[in-house]
Parts: C-alpha cells; structure tokens; sequence
C-alpha cells in the first residue's frame, strides 16, 4: 500500500510539534515537518521553508497528499493588546498562498488550526452554530479574531472548487509541552506556570487581571488524538468545520492554584488588575467532536496540569 505523504507546517511551534512527534512514530505515512528559524531536531524529515514565500510554499507543496497548517504567528494577551497587528499580515499571507497551491496540487485534505476567539464568550458553552458575525467579539480580540474567520472562509471558498477537502478546528486553550513559557509571549497558562515554577516558596506571585475571567483547557495530546481521527475521515464533506474543546472552563485564579499545588510550593496570590489580560470568559460545545469524529479528551486538567510540570522541570529549569 502507498504511504500517504503528510506535511506538518509549523513542526517547530506548539502544536506542530507535538504532531510531528506523534506521527513520526507511525510507519504507515510519509512524514515532512517546516520550520523556519527554529531547528529543533536533526531529523532529517525537517524542512527549513519561509511560508510567505510563494515559489517554496509551491515546491514544498509538491506530492502532498495532507497538509496539516500549525504555523502561525502566536502571542499571549501581552502582545494582542500591545501589538495586535502582528496577528494579521503573516497569517494571512501564509495561509492563503497553501491553500491555492493545495488546490492547484489536488491535495487529498488541509486541516488548519483556528481558535475560539471569535465567540462573544458566556457561561453556556458555544455551539459552533452559535456564532454570530452581527454580535461582535471581544474589542481586543477583533484583529486576530477577524483574521481567523477570514481564513476559515477561505478554506470554505476552496473546498467548494472541490479538489480538496479543508478541515477547520476552533480548539480552546491548549497547553502542554514545548508550549511558550515566557512572560512576553505566552499565553496565559505558560506564563503562569512560569512564575509558579520560577518562584521560591512563601513567594507571592502577581496574577494579571482579576484572575475571575475562566479558560476552557484542553490538554495538547488530546488535539493530536483529535487530528489522527480526522485524517482517517477524508470520506466527510469537503469542508468541516469543528470545535474542540472540553465544554467546561475554570478560573484563571482556579487555574492557577491547581498550578501552586502540582509545583509542591507555598505561594500566595496578588493581582495587578491593570496587567495585561483579557477578562471574556469562551468555553466550547464540542459535540460534534464527538458524534462525527469519536473524540472526548481523555486528560484531565489536574492530570495535564502534573504532566506539563513534569515537563518544565526536565527541559525548562
């Protein structure tokens, strides 16, 4: 049996790499990985590529039979609120020169990486029926949010020329390892578990915000569960479009004592409420998730919360 040749863009950031990692483990496909400055293996399988580049995102493009889009430019709310357009032009620039070359090979199927910012947020989980572009999003959040649904109709857009099946994932917060740990860039679980791990005992940490906004957390190998399940779905429609999410979501402040306890520290809290954070609270329905795809997480918050600790003090500290 042929292997299917899958690519992996972004195998060197969050996502990417933990489903480069994944997949290098199977022998039934034929694995490629980007990155662009950030070599983090000698794998041969890595490909250094710049994505905004039309002629190399071509050529790279070249015998794939799924193209699986984790590069992005990613920040936490540090940089969204002081430098929201970063979110714009790479993303958007990056992805639309892969999907008209996806189209152009006959690539079997895309599967690209939304988010959930796009929900006005609320207690009730959202359903992915329930957006509504009228109601608006978080004012913050109306670069990048507006960019990612752009890009999702983009994919719809080429999914009707009908050569290729696109596949969109509106995931909630993930965390886990090879995550971003600094203050500056990170989103809000890696810098906390950064100043949790970085801190002494009997130290008191500053929470950004007042720490009540809630987080819906999915643990990242539940999202590569998820992305295996969706590669061996190409029979669906030609454009799909899904959250993943665990459909329950805890405070930052919860969040962030359940970090305190995992470390083994004594550590106190405080709040600087003129921090950078984002005070919306999105948790996601992911039924069809589970109807169409078979898929749940499987790892609980506190059992993640351990694993990612574990993690940080093996190849962080």
């Amino acid at each position: 049996m042929t292997k299917k040749r899958v690519l992996v863009c972004g195998a060197s950031g969050f996502i990417g790499r933990n489903i480069f990692e994944r997949l290098s483990e199977r022998k039934d496909i034929e694995l490629i990985g980007t990155y662009h400055n950030n070599r983090f293996s000698s794998d041969p399988r890595l490909v250094k590529v710049d994505l905004t580049d039309k002629h190399e995102v071509n050529e790279l493009l070249k015998g794939v039979d799924i193209l699986i889009q984790a590069a992005a430019v990613t920040s936490g709310s540090k940089q969204i609120k002081e430098r929201p357009f970063i979110h714009i032009t790479d993303n958007g620039i990056m992805n639309l020169l892969m999907y008209q070359a996806s189209f152009d090979q006959r690539i079997g199927m895309v599967i690209f990486f939304s988010c959930s910012v796009m929900y006005p947020g609320g207690d009730k989980p959202a359903k992915e029926s329930d957006l509504n572009l009228n109601d608006g999003m978080h004012p913050t959040y109306f670069g990048a949010g507006w960019t990612k649904i752009y890009l999702e109709k983009m994919c719809d857009f080429y999914s009707r020329l009908g050569r290729t099946k696109f596949l969109v994932i509106r995931h909630s917060n993930i965390y886990g390892p090879y995550d971003k740990y600094d203050l500056e860039k990170s989103h809000m679980f890696g810098a906390n578990v950064t100043k949790v791990m970085t801190a002494k005992d009997g130290d008191e940490i500053t929470v950004w915000g007042t720490g009540q906004e809630k987080r819906d957390l999915v643990y990242v190998s539940d999202l590569v569960d998820f992305v295996e399940l969706a590669m061996a779905k190409q029979d669906r429609d030609s454009f799909d479009l899904v959250n993943v999410g665990c459909g329950e979501a805890l405070s930052v402040n919860d969040i962030i004592s359940k970090i305190i306890t995992a470390s083994g520290k004594n550590l106190s809290l405080a709040h600087n409420v003129t921090g950078p954070t984002i005070p919306v609270s999105i948790t996601l329905d992911a039924t069809r998730a589970k109807d169409i795809y078979g898929w749940q997480p499987k790892v609980s918050l506190d059992t993640g919360i351990a694993r990612t600790i574990d993690w940080y003090r093996k190849n962080i500290l």
